[in-house]
């Protein structure tokens, strides 16, 4: 029996950010400890000039900052201010630690985590890890090395002990219905309710090649009669030659479109870069995608989408591949293929899941109760 009570329950510091990737996650793991443990204490840890700084006090969690200690990735000055300045960030975290009184750490990944991790362990604070990746980032791996319970979004990861788990997402996006919530989603969006949708969004970042691609293939995909939402991303709208706006019959530009939810009820078929929240989210809600991954970086995008792929629940193009010619050749076509988008449907929901949160919610719990029957002895 629960004999915790709000002022005396869990205390769970959860670590990570810089990008909406590992921000994203961390949120809907606390809202879903909320739920199963009224009266968790939770303290969210991130860096001064991250986005976590924005996003985490908007979405109602307080908020502690470190600094932020970056790896040099070759021999230079900075590399030999390292040791001093991961010192620094250990002293801060164990100090942030000992004053939420933490009972358990979670980790996301992000520049935060190691030094995160290795003050927890100093005072033998269980951790958990959830790696988003498919390929995981130094952080989480040091987390996994000192004795970490670790979850992954993804089956192929490679991390020790690894549970798979999925990705944690706002309930919004775990509990849509795609199929009843697409009229009115369709409205929101300014859509025709009855014509092929296709909608394309690059992400907050890398969406310059697909907007060109796109720009040059409204006519085509405006002839098959096929509608096109194109999210440019905040800044990033896109004009002819003459610097006029786009223009084709059933297409309609915006920057930014608040709730991805609705971009899912209403689109028959994504068109996307491959980061792992919209890998995980897709698959979860049963949306056909075409993934374009980024070809920065360490191929990380390219294997998330991998799996879902290999299943039957979306396409994949490398980025200099995807030009107005196979945008003809691939995506018409499949726009106008009902059967096999919903064979692609059925097939990503076959491979989604959408209790992530619920789970690492439990892994959280179960991390903290030896050492609360143990009366915190540390």
């Amino acid at each position: 029996m629960n004999t915790d009570s709000p002022s005396t329950g869990f205390s769970v510091v959860l670590a990570g950010g810089g990008t909406a990737g590992h921000i994203s996650p961390l949120l809907a793991i606390a809202d879903a400890l909320r739920q199963a443990r009224p009266g968790v204490r939770l303290l969210a840890v991130g860096t001064p000039g991250g986005m976590e700084a924005r996003l985490v006090p908007a979405a109602g969690l307080k908020l502690a900052t470190i600094s932020r200690v970056p790896l040099p990735r070759k021999p230079s000055l900075e590399l030999l201010r390292l040791p001093g300045r991961l010192a620094g960030a250990v002293k801060q975290a164990g100090a942030i630690l000992d004053e939420a009184k933490a009972d358990v750490l979670v980790g996301v990944g992000g520049y935060v985590c190691t030094p995160m991790y290795l003050a927890a362990r100093c005072r033998n604070i269980p951790i958990v890890v959830h790696e988003a990746n498919t390929r995981p980032g130094l952080a989480n791996r040091v987390g996994a090395l000192l004795g970490g319970r670790v979850a992954v979004a993804f089956a192929a990861t490679r991390l020790p002990g690894a549970v798979h788990v999925g990705m944690p997402m706002r309930a919004e996006i775990s509990g849509l219905d795609r199929v009843a919530a697409r009229a009115s989603a369709r409205a929101a969006l300014g859509l025709d309710p009855q014509q092929p949708a296709l909608i394309v969004t690059g992400g907050s970042s890398g969406a310059q090649s697909i907007n060109r691609t796109l720009a040059a293939s409204i006519d085509a995909l405006a002839e098959a009669g096929i509608q096109t939402l194109h999210i440019t991303g905040r800044g990033k709208a896109v004009h002819d030659a003459d610097g006029r706006p786009l223009s084709a019959p059933g297409y309609r530009q915006v920057e930014y479109v608040d709730g991805m939810e609705s971009v899912y009820a209403a689109a028959d078929l994504l068109l996307a870069r491959a980061g792992a929240a919209t890998v995980c989210e897709v698959a979860a809600v049963g949306l056909p995608a075409v993934f374009v991954p980024l070809p920065i970086g360490n191929g990380e995008q390219a294997l998330n989408a991998a799996g879902l792929v290999d299943s039957g629940g979306a396409l994949m193009v490398a980025d200099n591949a995807f030009t107005p010619a196979w945008v003809s050749e691939n995506i018409i076509p499949l726009m106008l293929d009902d059967e096999r988008l919903a064979r692609m449907a059925a097939s990503s929901e076959h491979l989604g899941i959408r209790d992530a949160d619920r789970r690492m919610a439990g892994l959280v719990l179960e991390a903290a109760t030896p050492l609360k029957q143990q009366g915190r002895k540390r």
